[in-house]
């Protein structure tokens, strides 16, 4: 549960500032998505860009977090099976 929340809460921070920076620059009704523009509501684009930032971001946490695990980590249940 700790590492779940070691990912989740700084990914969350991060896609909030994301979200503020993005869509100050960008506005919603001006996105075009594979060459054609977006055809949702503002408040639809809104929640869909946060959870994809909230997303990329939590990617990015627990991938640090795998990168984090020793050599003593990933071979414990190994030896203890011996």
């Amino acid at each position: 549960m700790r590492e779940l929340t070691a990912v989740l809460w700084p990914s969350f921070v991060m896609a909030v500032v994301g979200e503020l920076l993005f869509f100050t620059v960008i506005d919603p009704a001006e996105l075009y998505f594979l060459g054609s523009q977006v055809e949702v509501g503002p408040l639809a684009t809104y929640s869909i860009g946060f959870l994809l930032f909230w997303a990329l971001a939590a990617a990015s946490s627990a991938f640090t977090c795998f990168l984090l695990r020793t050599a003593a980590d990933i071979n414990g249940d190994f030896h203890a099976r011996r």
